[in-house]
Formats: C-alpha cells, sequence, structure tokens
C-alpha cells in the first residue's frame, strides 16, 4: 500500500512539474511574440517558480506525515479484526468438520440397517 501512495505522491509531483514546465514555455513564448517584456517574463516565471516551489514543498509535508502516520497491523491488531468479523479459527473450523463427518457415517450406519 505504501508503494501505491508513493506512486500517487510522485505522479502528483510529475504533473505539476509538467504544469511548470510548460506554464514557462508559455511565457517564454509571450516574450517571444513581444506580448509582454523580458522582464514581466522574467518577474512571471520567479513567480511561477516560487508557487511551484512552495506548493511541492507543501504537498510534500502533508504526503510525509500521512505516511508517518501510517503503522504496519500488529498480530493483535489482526486478532482484534479477525474477531469483529466473526471469522472462524481454524481449529474450530476442524473440530465442526469432524462433528460433521462423525454425523454424516452415523446417518449412514442407520440408513443402511
Amino acid at each position: 500500500m505504501i508503494n501505491e501512495l508513493k506512486k500517487v505522491m510522485l505522479a502528483g509531483v510529475g504533473a505539476a512539474a509538467n504544469t511548470y514546465e510548460k506554464a514557462n514555455k508559455l511565457v517564454d513564448d509571450m516574450v517571444e511574440k513581444g506580448k509582454i517584456t523580458v522582464e514581466e517574463g522574467k518577474e512571471l516565471s520567479e513567480e511561477l517558480k516560487r508557487n511551484f516551489t512552495n506548493k511541492t514543498t507543501a504537498t510534500t509535508k502533508v504526503v510525509s506525515e500521512k505516511f508517518n502516520e501510517i503503522k504496519p497491523l500488529t498480530r493483535e491488531d489482526v486478532k482484534e479484526l479477525l474477531s469483529e468479523y466473526e471469522v472462524v479459527k481454524k481449529d474450530e473450523f476442524d473440530t465442526l468438520k469432524q462433528m460433521v463427518l462423525e454425523l454424516k457415517e452415523r446417518i449412514d450406519a442407520l440408513e443402511n440397517k
């Protein structure tokens, strides 16, 4: 599960990086076409970089905190979950199976008389 969460996080960071690159390219194209000045382009690029850095840092922090909250299940946790769902234990199942087999033998014996 942790690997899947890491993949999701990396995909999100990758998407953000891709968006940042495309935004930078758009700024460069606007400067090239003369729609904004070189100075405005530099300012816009710096603002994009700051926003990207801030958002990825904040997102990474949140995800890291969530990873730290995840703890592996202990044997006691598993036992508690199984009892909560009233799962039959193997020894109980084996006992019931043996009882059914004995009852079947008795029924077969009675039917053959």
